[in-house]
């Protein structure tokens, strides 16, 4: 049961937005009462524009890691870009891998193994490409908190650059240039870039080095616009907030990807079933669940390789074996999220309790996380599901609510883990086999501290009220200047009052198709995952309206968000 909540809205100021910028009042009135009322930022939101991005030398440490790379670039240095394993850092080692050869540098990449060598840096691996010749390593979507890894690297006499957008720890690095806005003392305005969008970041400012210094007196300068596309997958993938910078990056970007010559792309999309203008949704439910199934099941390397591969033959290839590394993970995903489900009914003591806490030896652990989000769709619970190993250890993935800071409430059970790292909403855990009753019992203490039986209630928004009469095709293209939707821009909810049921259908996996009436207007909705609703008598439904495409036509559709009875 979702609580309804409903945004105010200034009718004056919304009149006045719809007046000035030549707006339909429906959209004008979501846009105020988001907070966006002043008809210059209308005009931003509503056409973000490549020229509002931030000057990137408000980075701090960019200067010395442009100065130390132009020097790589002349003296013919091997740079070696070390990266994540997840969509974010994927697309921004593809990024700056292939930038910084296009621009003429020698340059390799590695990425962990998630299940031999885990997250970020380590000594080994940062042993190994010393020893390959590499003199210059450049961290992407990891690093911030490598104190000791910094210092080994310092100890070979190479020289490290990390690019992160993750929170620092008590200390900064010791590294040649340490790039994130989230450090203290960086002044770049907007601190929630993905990893992706601070070496984009990086990308502008070197390139405007490049051009400063002669480089591009013979050759023809590289259009960033071009590398946009990896820049938006990693950005969407990475549910940062589609405000500010990223919005910029996920719009154009999104541009970039639906008309995208880079042959991994385009291979992506073929396996992926995505014809045309690519969207947000496409991103987030085929892109890059395709390009991180590899990294979640064995190797993130295929993922990269992608994208920067030149053969088509090979991208064609790789881009199969990611489809279907995709297939195999949502096969253990769902057996996962089935027992599951049956461990938090079986042990009886939900909704009691304030959290979750799981683990099997049976599980994935490169598939918990995505679980545990499904747990907390399910029961808006704080969860973490482990993955316990034969020789006793566990990997556990969390994902968060509002109302608990996961990382800090992880601090608070810190006695209980070996390891731990994360954000407010996601975070993973290392810990032994022994330690996970001891470890359940002072999260959910935690939990039980932090959260009211309110916070444990979900809520969803609701933009505005709206007449059945305004409800029409019309307003779902115009609804669509809103774009891209995501994380911090959310489709708008907009609601109907007292709708009957005409008619209900249960399709596919436990979705309704309905037909439903209000004042003499028949609308046609699909309900995800609402089977189980009762639907009898006169409903109150939130929705947002669509465009359905089908056989060369187009009909509005209700995308139906939750469903009431009428009050």
């Amino acid at each position: 049961m979702k609580r309804w909540e409903f945004r105010d809205i200034d009718v004056q100021a919304a009149t006045a937005m719809a007046g000035a910028l030549s707006l339909p009042p429906t959209l004008a009135a979501i846009l105020v009462a988001r907070g966006i009322a002043d008809p210059e930022d209308a005009r931003q939101y509503l056409a973000p524009a490549l020229s509002s991005i931030h000057n990137p030398l408000l980075l701090k440490g960019m200067a010395a890691a442009t100065a130390r790379l132009q020097t790589a670039r002349h003296n013919k240095e091997k740079v070696c870009i070390y990266g994540d394993y997840d969509s974010d850092g994927i697309t921004s080692t593809a990024l700056l891998v292939s930038f910084l050869r296009a621009v003429g540098f020698t340059c390799d990449y590695f990425i962990p193994n998630r299940f031999d060598e885990g997250y970020g840096l380590n000594k080994d691996a940062l042993g190994r490409i010393v020893a390959s010749g590499a003199t210059l390593i450049v961290s992407v979507d990891c690093g911030i908190t490598a104190v000791d890894e910094a210092l080994f690297c310092r100890s070979l006499g190479v020289d490290l650059i990390i690019v992160d957008h993750h929170m620092p720890g008590d200390m900064i690095p010791d590294a040649c240039a340490v790039l994130n806005p989230l450090q203290p003392g960086c002044g770049y305005p907007f601190k929630e870039l993905a990893g992706v969008g601070v070496a984009f970041n990086l990308l502008v400012a070197l390139r405007s080095a490049l051009r400063d210094n002669g480089a591009f007196s013979q050759t023809k300068e590289p259009d960033l616009r071009e590398w946009l596309d990896l820049v938006a997958i990693g950005t969407i993938a990475d549910v940062v907030p589609l405000t500010g910078q990223n919005r910029i990056y996920a719009y154009y970007g999104l541009r970039q990807l639906s008309s995208s010559s880079r042959l991994g792309i385009m291979a992506l999309k073929q396996v992926a079933g995505i014809n045309g203008n690519v969207g947000c949704g496409q991103v987030g439910f085929r892109l890059a669940p395709r390009l991180n199934a590899a990294g979640r099941m064995e190797s993130a390397v295929p993922g990269v390789d992608l994208l920067l591969s030149n053969n088509a033959d090979e991208c064609n290839s790789i881009a199969a074996d990611l489809d279907a590394a995709n297939g195999e993970r949502q096969a253990i995903e769902k057996r996962i999220l089935d027992e599951a489900l049956a461990m938090v009914e079986a042990a009886g003591d939900y909704p009691a309790r304030r959290s979750i806490v799981l683990a099997s030896a049976a599980w994935h652990q490169g598939v918990v996380g995505i679980v545990a989000s499904r747990l907390v769709e399910r029961y808006h619970r704080p969860t973490i599901l482990i993955a316990l190993n034969e020789d006793g250890t566990g990997k556990g993935s969390g994902r968060g609510i509002p109302g608990i800071h996961l990382l800090d409430a992880l601090r608070a059970c810190d006695g209980h883990l070996e390891r731990f790292g994360g954000h407010r909403y996601a975070a993973g855990i290392g810990l032994r086999a022994e330690q996970v009753a001891g470890f359940a019992a002072a999260f959910e203490a935690e939990a039980a501290r932090l959260l009211s039986d309110d916070d444990l209630m979900a809520r969803l928004q609701i933009d505005v009220e709206i007449p059945s009469k305004n409800v029409n095709l019309e307003l779902a293209t115009e609804l669509k200047q809103m774009e891209p939707f995501g994380a911090g821009n959310p489709e708008p909810v907009l609601m109907m009052r007292n709708m009957t049921v005409v008619e209900r259908r249960i399709v596919g996996d436990g979705h309704l198709r309905l037909r439903l009436a209000k004042d003499g207007v028949n609308f046609t909705a699909i309900a995800f995952r609402m089977a189980a609703k009762e639907t009898q008598g006169t409903i109150d439904v939130a929705f947002f309206p669509e465009i359905n495409e089908w056989n060369g036509s187009s009909s509005l559709q209700l995308r139906v968000k939750d469903m009431r009875p009428a009050e």
